[in-house]
């Protein structure tokens, strides 16, 4: 590691720590480690939604384990994929330890997927079963499964059953599926194992002093490892307790803060934009820490904040395949337009020197994408190097800036779209010739879709190509501008600049 990394590394940890000596994989597993928390403590409240209260580590407990026994009677088996698409909920939550402790591999679906996007997840990763709190949704899953599929709610109301060795996934046993978009192709799975979540977790847990005192508002949703991975799993880790809010509004979230003494909040930049233009926004200064993270964060955005909020907010970086890469400093400068430094445990490297694509390799690195041995070959290296994509630059104190992405993903809202998925779809519209999408910058949303189209013959008036899309794709895959042009810029091998677009 550089100089800068290592100062990195040793900045994040507790004084005194030596980071010679780091192991983020001493508990095992989430699930032996919270088992441990709750042995404990039983009695510490953990964690709160609006329509049962609070639940005890206890309570905790007792509902993840009656959940993972009646999903072995009704035949789940360590290594089943469950499809996992609901709201947030405490109920959501029981069933999902329950999963994880008794070895079953979730698989989280955004619940604004259309039919088209579950089809293709339930096709690739063959559940065994879905977790699903939407009747229409629930039907999708089991057509694509060819009608042989256990479609539960998150009560999981089966008939009660003994789980046997609950705890006992080993660190590269599978956790997750996480369905990610790439620059070609559909979207891919990339597996997480039971180590990947423990390392990431406990690396957050020491970067940011995360303790049993802790209280998060998490309104981020339990279907993107934003709210899922960072949120939930570094709350149980810490020993620490989270309001379940169902959706973001800065009312919401500041009365919920208020009202349940919080210490902690994690957001997209979207959700900071509209608390930094909420009358209320100096509540905000109540809060020990605000964290930012799944798209870059406005730098006028973070002044605002600061000044008028009293939050200097920290910016993270991270992403599917990898959970959390870097972070900057709880103690010490955050610097607004950076990411920071290597979180405890990471390896990071550009792959030109001071600039290039960032390289990544830990024990929180994914080990591939789920039945895609190509994908997998082509982003990790024969030396364990994870290829990310994103093109970044050190600054002069060895902070990381993210500068864009060599792939072409869009990232809206902490959302990402795939643009190929978007231009396919534009295609079948009759009157659209060609067309390219990319991301347009947005001080709200971070990137917006945008669709550049060649017409065939007179073009259509753009609310109705827009409306082409509403009923096919989720609604941050929406294009929210369609531009008309007269042919797209190509290099000399025919391929489109998309760069050059919106010059």
């Amino acid at each position: 590691m550089s100089t800068e990394q290592r100062h990195g590394w040793e900045v994040h940890l507790p004084p005194g720590a030596d980071p010679g000596r780091l192991d983020l994989l001493a508990e095992g597993s989430l699930p032996a480690a919270w088992r441990q928390r709750t042995q404990a403590a039983p009695d510490r409240p953990s964690l709160w939604d609006a329509s049962r209260g609070w639940t005890t580590r206890a309570r905790l407990e007792e509902a993840s384990r009656l959940a993972a026994g009646r999903l072995h009677r009704a035949g789940l088996r360590p290594g089943d994929r469950v499809l996992c698409s609901a709201g947030t909920s405490l109920a959501l939550v029981e069933a999902y330890v329950g999963l994880l402790r008794l070895g079953a591999v979730a698989v989280p679906v955004n619940t604004a997927y259309t039919q088209r996007e579950v089809a293709h997840i339930v096709a690739d990763a063959e559940p065994r079963a879905a977790v699903v709190d939407d009747g229409e949704r629930a039907g999708w899953a089991r057509r694509a499964a060819g009608g042989d599929l256990l479609t539960l709610t998150p009560e999981v109301d089966l008939p009660a059953g003994d789980a046997p060795d609950l705890d006992a996934a080993g660190p590269g046993d599978p956790a997750l599926v996480c369905y990610t978009s790439g620059t070609t192709g559909a979207p891919k799975g990339a597996v997480l194992s039971h180590a990947n979540l423990l390392a990431s977790a406990e690396a957050l847990r020491l970067a940011w002093r995360w303790t049993e005192a802790d209280r998060l508002l998490l309104a981020l949703p339990l279907f993107h490892v934003h709210g899922l991975c960072v949120g939930l799993h570094g709350t149980l880790l810490a020993g620490a307790s989270a309001v379940l809010l169902p959706r973001f509004t800065p009312d919401g979230v500041l009365g919920a803060a208020r009202a349940q003494a919080a210490t902690l909040f994690f957001g997209v930049p979207t959700m900071y934009a509209r608390l930094a233009a909420s009358p209320r926004v100096g509540e905000l200064a109540g809060l020990r820490l605000c964290v930012s993270g799944s798209a870059p964060l406005p730098p006028t955005v973070f002044g605002e904040l600061a000044e008028h909020g009293g939050q200097r907010i920290l910016e993270r970086y991270g992403m599917t395949e990898t959970l959390m890469n870097a972070s900057n400093p709880y103690e010490g400068e955050r610097r607004p337009g950076t990411v920071g430094l290597p979180l405890p445990g990471v390896e990071l490297r550009l792959d030109r020197g001071g600039e290039g694509e960032v390289l990544l390799r830990g024990p929180n690195v994914f080990g591939g994408y789920w039945r895609n041995p190509d994908a997998t070959s082509e982003a990790i290296d024969p030396d364990g190097w994870f290829h990310t994509g994103d093109l970044g630059s050190y600054d002069e104190r060895g902070y990381l800036r993210i500068q864009g992405r060599s792939k072409e993903l869009i990232i809206t809202g902490g959302y990402n779209v795939y643009p190929r998925e978007v231009e396919e779809l534009l295609l079948e519209h009759p009157a659209v010739a060609e067309v390219a999408v990319v991301g347009t910058p947005s001080e709200e949303w971070g990137e917006v879709v945008t669709a550049y189209v060649v017409a065939r013959g007179e073009p259509p008036a753009p609310d109705d190509l827009l409306a082409f899309t509403t009923t096919r794709l989720a609604p941050f895959k929406w294009p929210r501008s369609v531009r008309y042009v007269d042919q797209l810029p190509r290099n000399a091998l025919g391929k489109v600049l998309k760069h050059e677009l919106g010059r």
